[in-house]
């Protein structure tokens, strides 16, 4: 997927097993982050980098910048995750890897010196015209979410 590509609609479970599509943020700028695991220490910072910030987001763009993280976990981890830090954002669920593979974020890192195969840690910037607009690429979660906000900003 590259900047400049409609992003094509797709529906998820959340944390709490509703249906959510990125359609239903027409109009919206939609950061949606892709994480490893839910419940790990660095998908945890980063996950709460975002809901430190969520506020500074929701005032942005006219009505508000839409913040969405995903992972390979189920909906029930994603509930426990969003109810443990407090996260008030939807967490979705993407267990069958569809949306991963789709966005190209499934790799084979190098864990403790073997191979695996997870989520490489990607952010996407989506339009209000659902166009790409920034691709952020093998995030560090510290600071992520300042860094995706000073972008918006601009």
């Amino acid at each position: 997927m590259q900047v400049g590509d409609i992003v094509e609609d797709f529906s998820l479970p959340d944390q709490d097993g509703n249906s959510v599509r990125l359609s239903d943020f027409a109009g919206k700028t939609v950061v949606l982050f892709f994480y490893p695991r839910a419940n790990t220490p660095g998908c945890t910072v980063e996950a709460c980098g975002f809901q430190s910030e969520l506020a500074h987001f929701k005032r942005l763009h006219g009505g508000g910048v839409v913040v969405l993280g995903i992972s390979r976990d189920t909906v029930k981890a994603q509930k426990k995750f969003a109810e443990k830090y407090g996260l008030q954002y939807p967490l979705l669920a993407d267990a069958d890897q569809t949306i991963c593979n789709r966005f190209g974020v499934i790799k084979e890192k190098n864990m403790y010196g073997k191979k695996v195969t997870g989520i490489e840690r990607t952010t996407y910037v989506i339009g209000p015209d659902r166009r790409l607009e920034h691709v952020f690429a093998k995030v560090k979660p510290e600071g992520h979410a300042e860094e995706v906000l000073a972008l918006l900003k601009k």
